[in-house]
């Protein structure tokens, strides 16, 4: 494969993690006011069935306000601003409050998805009868996080991401404004639209969190980032069924076996071809939840000469036989 043709490897990833955005809340808020989200391992189900594992987010639309972790003290409360979007993605307690270190129980009854689409999103107002100080836009993403999300082991627990004054507008800017559109004019089909911005939001969140990332820092954004391990990503994403070698993968990637796998092994956290049986079964177990495909042909798409190669491979990284992963996930 031409590395000036390489296969966007970041794409390629939220395609097989089965990234969906949802909106669901348009809340607006007099100080003094609180609301607490608990983790979304306990309440991601209900706002996203069937998902491995959920994300939440906020959107300042409007005046500012305070988010906290509210456990295992991970950072002193940050203030959000008028076009600051916050990610949590790792599901952790939060609160968002008018002024810092307020607390409250959270309101699992909201946590539920609605039957009907065209409930969303919920129009929630908090705090005093004064006038509104501060709108944001919630909601959150789901994706597969078993057997391999490279992304999410890759993101903190926190991500803060605002434009610096007298710049100009950015596509998050452009989100913002066009979410606060459709919430405020709820038009046929607006959710289906919020939905679908809030992924590219996502998308445009994680890129300038990598744009961002130090060059000290290790990790798979990092590895993508570096142009001899970002090489070797773009070929081994790029042909996942090929019988790559540590040997054959250098010689493609520019490099010597010991540059690479040292490099790779640094930024990543697991050699090349470790690698590269992750991401197969990544690839495996969403062919095996879409159904209706034979386990020898997904063994074959993923470059194993028989099932029962596959079958063994398959158990001993997920823990499951194929077949049953299946059944599980239909």
């Amino acid at each position: 494969m031409n590395v000036d043709d390489k296969i966007d490897v970041l794409s390629d990833v939220l395609s097989a993690i089965r990234l969906t955005g949802a909106v669901f809340y348009d809340v607006s808020a007099r100080a003094p006011w609180v609301a607490e989200a608990p983790p979304t391992e306990r309440f991601g189900s209900l706002v996203m069935p069937g998902a491995q594992h959920t994300i939440e987010y906020h959107v300042v639309t409007r005046g500012s306000c305070w988010i906290s972790i509210v456990d295992r003290g991970a950072f002193e409360p940050v203030e959000l601003r008028e076009g600051d979007i916050a990610v949590m993605p790792q599901g952790d307690p939060h609160a968002l409050s008018s002024r810092p270190g307020m607390r409250a129980e959270p309101e699992w009854s909201l946590h539920r998805r609605p039957p009907d689409e065209s409930m969303l999103p919920f129009v929630l107002k908090a705090g005093s009868d004064g006038p509104v100080e501060t709108h944001i836009v919630c909601g959150f993403f789901s994706c597969d996080a078993r057997p391999f999300n490279p992304l999410l082991a890759a993101l903190p627990r926190f991500m803060r991401l605002g434009r610096s004054a007298g710049t100009p507008e950015s596509r998050l800017d452009q989100f913002i404004r066009l979410a606060t559109s459709e919430a405020e004019n709820r038009r046929p089909g607006s959710q289906s639209i919020l939905n679908k911005l809030s992924e590219l939001m996502f998308l445009e969140v994680v890129r300038q969190h990598m744009d961002e990332l130090g060059t000290e820092r290790t990790g798979w954004l990092a590895g993508l980032r570096d142009p001899l391990v970002g090489r070797a990503l773009a070929l081994l994403h790029g042909e996942p069924a090929r019988a790559w070698t540590l040997e054959d993968l250098a010689s493609a990637a520019g490099a010597s076996r010991s540059a690479l796998a040292e490099r790779f092994t640094q930024l990543v956290g697991c050699p090349p071809i470790q690698y590269l049986t992750q991401w197969r079964m990544q690839i495996a177990a969403r062919r095996l939840a879409e159904g209706g495909v034979k386990v020898a042909a997904v063994a074959q798409e993923i470059g194993y000469d028989s099932e029962a190669a596959f079958s063994r491979a398959f158990k001993k990284y997920v823990g499951q036989s194929p077949s049953d992963w299946r059944a599980a996930a239909g």
